[in-house]
């Protein structure tokens, strides 16, 4: 590993507060169990409220103040660094921060008290997040069926350390870019809230546009779908149904392609066309396709009638109170049996405007709003991938930072 000039290659566990309990992990099972959890006191941290480089605390659970002190060597607080020890990868690390109240971790978290003379808790929290200690932490867990990260492990990690004022101007900018990504992120939940918001109006009747007087009505899916059911276009595309992206060629899915190598009976798709998966329409996995190509028989083909408007039937079947009467309908004795053939699907009513030209501008509206957040999202992904770059270059001291001389 290539050291630059005036940084020093250290070992973790050197960058700890020389202290006792300064670099643990979680109390074993029997010393924090689920019968100690109550609805106030002091937080409790699982594995779940770590994210790369955020704490989220999801949890809402805590324990008395009492059965805190008790665990006292396993307590966190502002500017410690919890690592999780479990998970696909393990090793993610987020800094414990200052607005929520000091709490104890769990059996499968790491925590480092950090020395704040030695390192900057911002800078090391990104160190650690970093590819190359992923790629040290691989080299110790790799080839478990579970990946697990010991303590003693980790220890042992070695980082790059610059000096302590250096630090603090690389954990300064990262800092701005971080703002910048959750500043961006925000808008975007927004956004979401609002298109959720505008669903639940507009694909109800409760909210309408002006121009539109006429009447809303509750049709049978059966009146306002026929099923396709063709058979051997084999020359066709393979085409997939996510719940993301709707109907893509199935290239383009990243699980492991299962189809048949005959495949004379999968089932024809235009574009036009409603398509969802027969055995998770519970779960709103649908999508109007814009390709014409082939899907999987465990699909479900649907043509709109003159009477709906494929684009306002595909942000229909989105929203929950039919993916609710999806579910309702499907047979099975288990979710994992559960199914909607379109003969159940036939039989759910719908209450929806009888004029077409309403449904549109509904949809229209619904699509505005996606495109909006889509935009907003291609942002954040350029804004990722750009402070990714950067942070491999002041990371690894490819690109240096200027620090003040004190006087």
């Amino acid at each position: 590993m290539h050291v630059p000039d005036g940084w020093k290659l250290v070992e973790l566990v050197n960058l700890s507060k020389n202290e006792k309990n300064s670099f643990v992990i979680g109390p074993f099972g029997s010393d924090l169990v689920q019968s100690d959890y109550r609805c106030n006191g002091v937080p409790v941290v699982f594995v779940r409220d770590v994210k790369r480089n955020r704490f989220e605390w999801v949890s809402n659970v805590y324990v008395t103040k009492e059965k805190a002190e008790k665990l006292v060597a396993h307590s966190v607080k502002s500017n410690d660094i919890l690592i999780t020890k479990m998970g696909l990868p393990p090793g993610i690390a987020a800094l414990y921060p200052m607005n929520i109240l000091p709490g104890v971790i769990t059996a499968d978290i790491i925590r480092l008290r950090p020395n704040l003379s030695l390192t900057d808790p911002i800078f090391l929290c990104s160190v650690l997040n970093s590819y190359s200690i992923s790629k040290q932490v691989y080299f110790r867990t790799g080839g478990q069926t579970r990946p697990k990260l010991t303590l003693a492990d980790y220890r042992t990690i070695k980082i790059l350390l610059p000096s302590l004022p250096e630090q603090q101007k690389i954990a300064q900018i990262l800092s701005t870019w971080d703002k910048a990504v959750e500043k961006l992120e925000a808008l975007i939940a927004a956004k979401q809230k609002r298109k959720k918001a505008l669903m639940q109006q507009l694909l109800t009747g409760k909210k309408r546009f002006a121009g539109f007087e006429g009447e809303w009505k509750t049709f049978h899916l059966a009146e306002l779908f026929k099923e396709r059911n063709e058979t051997g276009h084999v020359g066709l595309n393979l085409l997939s149904i996510t719940r993301e992206k709707g109907v893509i060629p199935r290239n383009e899915v990243e699980r492991k392609d299962t189809s048949n190598d005959n495949k004379s009976k999968y089932l024809r798709i235009c574009a036009g066309d409603i398509g969802y998966n027969t055995m998770r329409m519970w779960q709103g996995v649908s999508a109007l396709s814009t390709l014409e190509g082939i899907i999987s028989p465990a699909y479900t083909v649907c043509i709109p009638t003159d009477k709906i408007d494929g684009k306002f039937a595909a942000y229909l079947f989105k929203s929950m109170p039919i993916v609710h009467l999806f579910q309702r309908y499907s047979q099975g004795l288990t979710s994992d049996t559960w199914n909607l053939k379109f003969h159940h699907f036939g039989e759910i009513k719908v209450y929806i405007s009888e004029d077409v030209q309403e449904q549109k501008k509904i949809a229209s509206v619904l699509s505005a709003a996606d495109t909006e957040i889509q935009t907003h999202q291609k942002q954040l992904a350029t804004l990722k991938q750009q402070k990714k770059g950067l942070m491999q270059q002041l990371l690894t001291g490819k690109k240096r930072v200027k620090v003040e001389a004190h006087v």
